[in-house]
């Protein structure tokens, strides 16, 4: 995959970027090995037990190497010219993910999806904890004109036929101002932007509604996951003043359903969809079936079309077992997130969580939920 980040280079060469903020972007060249099937289920990250990580029953970094701008446009027209579709998927993570975990879950989901299009990983600067809230949203801000200058470049690029975006809680935030910047900018988005794909969106519904309006009426086709248990977004609501998120509406209730369906915005209810996700934040990537169900339609030059879907009632999804230490590679050692290896951080944290949003949980996990399943990570938007 491509990686664009704004993260700071990191001295330690087992972790590359960390969660502060770099002075100007950069990219990376880096090649993610997945286990087969027969070790791995659908919507799992097989997380190393050891080093060195075993690529047949572990994820594994088996390239990773930082280029130069010029470079990274050299590699993305290579491999564009060899996409059957020209496509590319760009996705944006969401709160409280270090480099790995970004890295990791979208290798994950590009696997999953079957997908052809072009993996690039825009990872912004976050610290990876669960007590960064604000920095990490400030972090988003701080990538904002980063995002739409890589935005502005696949639009200029001739050989790039379709994009698709598919950002995660406050990674929908950037995506959203990133895309309401290049239509203001540019007078409109360009017809090659197809499906923009938000996943549990962190973003306040008041504000989503000004981006949208923003974005003119020729906007890409908008689809919205959405989960009414998602306790994360619970939280959230109760930090931004009560205010919904966009992410864990009811999309048969006024005024939000006729807005929907005025915008042409397509809603996947995921709300009765099971989840070893004690948060209920990262069904989009954990499920099987929603994982196939947004490569199939990528794969097939389509929007995601349904107005609204219900899935709940035809998805059962049981997570089970994320692991437990470090990534690694030839040449690199990718440090695991801290609570991989800390099952007590993570069962605390869903208890703290639990308090706040006045419900109980008994079941012990260790499902994440938006970037590779781990630690106090439940509670990445």
């Amino acid at each position: 995959m491509l990686v664009a980040t704004t993260r700071s280079r990191s001295a330690n060469p087992a972790e590359m970027y960390t969660g502060e903020r770099g002075l100007a972007p950069s990219f990376a060249d880096i090649t993610v090995s997945i286990p087969p099937a027969s070790v791995r289920k659908v919507g799992e990250v097989a997380w190393p037990k050891k080093l060195p990580s075993n690529p047949a029953t572990d994820f594994a970094v088996v390239r990773a190497e930082e280029i130069t701008p010029e470079t990274a446009k050299g590699w993305l027209s290579a491999a564009v010219r060899k996409s059957p579709d020209r496509s590319v998927l760009v996705f944006i993570h969401g709160f409280n993910n270090r480099f790995e975990d970004s890295l990791y879950r979208f290798a994950q989901i590009a696997k999953d999806t079957g997908t052809d299009s072009v993996p690039i990983l825009v990872t912004w600067p976050s610290r990876g904890s669960a007590l960064a809230y604000g920095y990490d949203r400030e972090s988003t801000n701080y990538t904002r004109n980063a995002l739409e200058l890589l935005f502005q470049y696949l639009a200029r690029d001739p050989d790039i036929k379709e994009v698709s975006i598919l950002a995660h809680s406050m990674g929908n935030w950037l995506a959203l101002e990133g895309l309401r910047q290049m239509a203001i900018r540019n007078g409109g988005l360009p017809a090659k932007f197809k499906n923009v794909m938000l996943a549990a969106p962190d973003v306040d519904v008041d504000v989503f509604r000004t981006q949208i309006a923003d974005m003119g009426k020729q906007h890409p086709q908008f689809t919205l996951f959405v989960s009414q248990d998602d306790r994360a977004l619970k939280v959230s609501r109760r930090v931004w003043g009560n205010i919904p998120r966009l992410g864990s509406i009811d999309p048969e209730q006024a005024p939000y359903k006729e807005e929907l369906a005025s915008n042409n915005i397509t809603v996947i209810d995921l709300t009765k969809v099971k989840s070893g996700d004690r948060l209920h934040h990262g069904k989009f990537a954990s499920s099987p079936q929603i994982v196939q169900l947004i490569g199939a339609r990528m794969a097939g030059g389509q929007t995601l079309t349904d107005n609204r879907i219900g899935l709940g009632d035809t998805i059962v999804q049981a997570t089970t077992g994320a692991a437990a230490a470090a990534g690694s590679a030839a040449g690199l050692v990718i440090a695991a997130p801290v609570a991989a290896v800390d099952q007590n951080s993570r069962e605390n944290y869903g208890d703290q969580i639990g308090a706040l949003t006045g419900s109980q949980t008994s079941q012990k996990t260790s499902a994440g939920c938006s970037a590779p399943t781990a630690s106090a990570k439940d509670c990445k938007k």
